[in-house]
């Protein structure tokens, strides 16, 4: 397994200080903050090591301060409900003494009824768009410094954009953007480490649907963005080691605040997951 795998996982596997208490540790790779997606996913890991027998099916959260990379963060479980058929966890994050994310977690019994879904966008396939190794070669050259820096580090999420040239400030049509992601390396059958390793994922790339309109990205200088909250819905299982097609959408964007959405495929067309997160899209003011 790659060192940035077992990073990865390394990251995502708490450390028990108590019953209802864990502890997690941030990646010391310069960051000013914590990123939002690693917070997402230890925070599941807690909540689901207090659950058995049931798979986690939502998530809805804020982010309330920056995380400081440089010391661990406690999470706190606090079991509100054990029911026939749902289960739910209150989590929070705490560092210096203060709760900088705070989420509520459902979980729920495998039950059959009604079944539908949303069609999966046409889109290539991942095989037949450039690879993280092309888009290095051929296109970072053209990309803006802060775009570039992001595809040159090595990374544990593999992400193949089907509209690349969005990063070289294309505007999308309808303000659609469509990215395959996956992991780089076969993981254990696991469904709880594969939806935790997505609910990390599904932050790397989200808010920034809210500036497809406008051609712009928060790879950006002037941009100032922040996640404000978080909403991760699992429908099917699905493994994150084979490629997933992240589609996003912004719906709105007003306040200096940017709505976005996306829906999570697998390569067979199911919707896997829902995603929804606002955040705050900033301008740089020039004075």
């Amino acid at each position: 397994m790659s060192a940035v795998v077992q990073e990865l996982l390394d990251i995502l596997d708490l450390e028990r200080l108590e019953v209802n208490l864990f502890r997690g540790r941030s990646p010391q790779v310069g960051w000013q903050r914590v990123f939002g997606g690693q917070v997402i996913g230890q925070s599941l890991v807690a909540a689901c090591r207090t659950v058995e027998d049931r798979m986690p099916h939502s998530l809805h959260a804020y982010f309330l301060l920056p995380g400081d990379p440089a010391v661990p963060i406690i999470y706190r479980v606090a079991r509100i409900r054990d029911g026939k058929s749902f289960t739910t966890r209150q989590v929070n994050a705490i560092q210096h003494g203060q709760t900088i994310f705070a989420t509520m977690v459902s979980f729920h019994a495998d039950e059959e009824g009604f079944t539908h879904q949303m069609a999966m966008p046409v889109v290539p396939p991942p095989l037949d768009l450039p690879s993280e190794m092309d888009i290095k070669q051929r296109v970072l050259p053209m990309m803006p410094d802060p775009v570039r820096a992001y595809y040159e580090r090595e990374r544990p999420i593999e992400l193949r954009p089907v509209e690349f040239g969005r990063y070289l400030g294309q505007r999308q049509a309808e303000g659609r953007f469509h990215i395959w992601l996956r992991i780089t390396d076969t993981l254990p059958d696991d469904p709880v480490l594969h939806r935790c390793i997505l609910a990390y994922a599904s932050d790397l790339t989200l808010l920034d649907a809210a500036l497809i309109p406008h051609g712009r990205t928060v790879f950006e200088k002037d941009i100032l963005p922040a996640s404000l909250d978080h909403a991760l819905w699992f429908h099917r299982s699905f493994r994150i080691d084979d490629w997933l097609l992240y589609a996003h959408d912004s719906p709105n964007a007003s306040g200096g605040r940017g709505l976005a959405r996306g829906l999570v495929f697998s390569r067979d067309g199911q919707l896997v997951a829902s995603v929804a997160q606002e955040g705050l899209v900033r301008q740089r003011r020039t004075d």
